[in-house]
C-alpha cells in the first residue's frame, strides 16, 4: 500500500530524526512511502530524509496559515493518491484527519506528547474517532493517550521511536584531574527546560561545594535562546555554552563524560537514550520514559521537572563521583541495547501495520 507519512515541520529534533528508520519499517514489509512536511523550519533533518531515499514534499505556506496549509496538503495527497495517512505530531494529526475523512482514507496517529495543550486536547477529544488506530512513542505516551483521549486499548499501540546501535561510538572512561564535560542535545524552547538548568546552575555557584571543574556544552537551536543566554549573562553562568546545532549527534555524545536531560515534559526524549547508546550516565527529569530509563544511581541520577533546587541536588551527586561515570555509562548501554534492541523495534513496527490492515482491510 501507499503510506502518506505526515509530519509538522523538518525541524531538527526528536519526531522528525527517526522517520527513516520508522519508514524503513514500512518499506521492509512491501509498502511506498512518501513525507508530507507542513512546514521547513530550520529544515535540519531534511539531509536524513533525502539520504533515505524518501520522497519528501514541503507545504510552502507560513504555519499560521491554517486553510492554506490544508488546501495545499489536501491537493499535494489528492494527487499522490494513499491508502493510509500517518500523522506524527498533532498539528498534522487534526489537518490530516480531516482530509482523511473527506476522501475516506483510513489514518493512524503518532502521539509523542502526553501533555497536549488546553486548546489542543480539546481539538483531539473532539477528533479521536477520525483516526482508526493509534501509536504512542513510549510507553508512558501510550498510557497518556489511553487515559487523556479514552482511546480504547484495541485501538492503541507502543512503538518505542528509538533503537539502539551497539556499535555506536563509546564515551571515553573520565580521568582524574579532566574538566567534566556534560553534554546535552535539544532544541533551546522552553519544555525542554534550559532555563531551569541555568537556575540550577546559579544556585550552585551561591554554594561552597567542592565539586571538580565541569563544563556544559548544549547543542541545538531554539526560540528560547536569547532569554537562556540573557539568565545565562545575568548569574555570570560561564561554565555552560550554547554552540548550535550538531548534524553528527553520536560522536559529539562520545566527547563527553556525562549528559544532561532538564525538561519539562517529554514523551520518549530520543536523545537521551541516545547519549546512554554511548556509554554515557545521565542526569534526566522524570518526565516520560526517562522516568523508567534514569534508574538512580545505576543509569544516571534523577531530577524533578520544573525544580531547579532539584536539578542543583542531583548534579551535586553525579559531580561527586566521577569515578563511577564508565560503570554507570555501561550500565546504561546495557539497559538500551537490551530494552530497545533494533529487532524489537521492527516487530512493533511490523505488528501495528498487521492490526492496521486487520482494521482497515487494506490487503495491498
Amino acid at each position: 500500500m501507499r503510506i502518506a507519512y505526515i509530519i509538522n515541520s523538518l525541524e531538527g529534533g526528536g519526531a522528525c530524526f527517526p522517520v527513516p528508520a520508522i519508514t524503513s519499517v514500512f518499506r521492509q514489509a512491501g509498502h511506498e512511502v512518501a513525507v508530507f512536511a507542513l512546514s521547513r523550519r530550520d529544515g535540519l533533518a531534511l539531509p536524513r530524509l533525502k539520504e533515505a531515499g524518501l520522497r519528501v514534499e514541503i507545504c510552502p505556506a507560513g504555519e499560521k496559515q491554517q486553510v492554506q496549509t490544508l488546501r495545499w496538503l489536501n491537493a499535494a495527497l489528492a494527487s499522490w493518491k494513499p491508502d493510509l495517512l500517518w500523522t506524527s505530531l498533532i498539528r498534522s494529526t487534526l489537518l490530516g484527519q480531516l482530509i482523511g475523512a473527506r476522501h475516506r482514507w483510513p489514518v493512524v496517529s503518532w502521539q509523542h506528547n502526553a501533555n497536549p495543550k488546553p486548546i489542543n486536547r480539546r481539538l483531539l477529544l473532539a477528533q479521536r474517532r477520525l483516526s482508526c488506530f493509534w501509536v504512542g512513542d513510549s510507553q508512558f505516551v501510550t498510557d497518556e493517550t489511553h487515559r487523556i483521549l479514552g482511546i480504547p486499548r484495541d485501538r492503541l499501540a507502543c512503538w518505542p521511536i528509538f533503537y539502539a546501535t551497539p556499535t555506536a561510538p563509546q564515551a571515553r572512561p573520565w580521568r582524574k584531574g579532566e574538566v567534566i564535560r556534560i553534554g546535552s542535545l535539544g532544541r533551546l524552547s522552553r519544555e525542554k527546560g534550559y532555563g531551569d538548568l541555568c537556575a540550577a546552575l546559579a544556585l550552585l555557584r551561591k554554594t561552597s561545594h567542592n565539586l571538580p571543574p565541569y563544563e556544559i556544552t548544549v547543542r541545538g537551536e531554539g526560540n528560547h535562546r536569547a532569554f537562556i543566554e540573557e539568565r545565562c549573562r545575568a548569574h555570570g553562568l560561564d561554565m555552560i555554552r550554547f554552540p548550535g546545532f550538531v548534524s553528527d549527534t553520536r560522536d559529539f555524545l562520545a566527547s563527553q563524560h556525562m549528559y544532561i536531560q532538564p525538561s519539562r515534559w517529554e514523551g520518549f526524549c530520543v536523545a537521551m537514550h541516545e547519549a546512554m547508546q554511548g556509554g554515557l550516565p545521565v542526569l534526566g527529569t522524570t518526565v516520560g520514559e526517562m522516568g523508567h530509563s534514569v534508574q538512580e544511581g545505576r543509569t544516571g541520577w534523577r531530577a524533578a521537572p520544573r525544580d531547579p533546587q532539584s536539578l542543583a541536588d542531583a548534579l551535586i551527586r553525579a559531580l561527586s563521583q566521577p569515578e563511577r561515570f564508565h560503570e554507570m555509562g555501561q550500565q546504561a548501554r546495557d539497559y538500551v541495547c537490551t530494552r530497545f534492541s533494533e529487532e524489537s523495534f521492527t516487530q512493533a513496527g511490523m505488528g501495528i501495520l498487521d492490526r492496521v490492515r486487520a482494521i482497515t482491510g487494506i490487503r495491498k
